[in-house]
């Protein structure tokens, strides 16, 4: 089992940064990718970034791109999700996840309970 857990959302107006990090803990020598998805009110969940665990390679939804940087810190089990220039639309509940197999087609293996991340205009 690996246990995640999501801290840094918060209320920022449009235009504002947030950091986002999900910690990870248990087995975390299963772990090849780890990402983050978002949940807004009445849409599905969507994917927004992903990184691999070893290697760093990331992956991107064009949504975010240029916007939004994925790392990861290795020692400390740690990802996280750098927002810049937010936008209202940016507003959701964001979850981590990790998985198996590369960024773009990772198998999800585990969640986070999720952190909400709201944008005022």
């Amino acid at each position: 089992q690996v246990q995640l857990v999501e801290s840094g959302g918060g209320l920022v107006q449009a235009g504002g940064s947030l950091r986002l990090s999900c910690a990870a803990s248990g087995r975390t020598f299963s772990i090849y990718t780890m990402g983050w998805f978002r949940q807004a009110p009445g849409k599905e969940r969507e994917f927004v970034a992903a990184v691999s665990w070893s290697g760093g390679s990331t992956y991107y939804a064009d949504s975010v791109k240029g916007r939004f940087t994925i790392s990861r810190d290795y020692p400390k089990n740690t990802v996280y999700l750098q927002m810049n220039s937010l936008k209202p639309e940016d507003t959701a509940v964001y979850y981590c996840n990790s998985g198996r197999g590369s960024p773009r087609t990772y198998e999800y293996d585990y969640w986070g309970q999720g952190t909400q991340v709201t944008v005022s205009s």
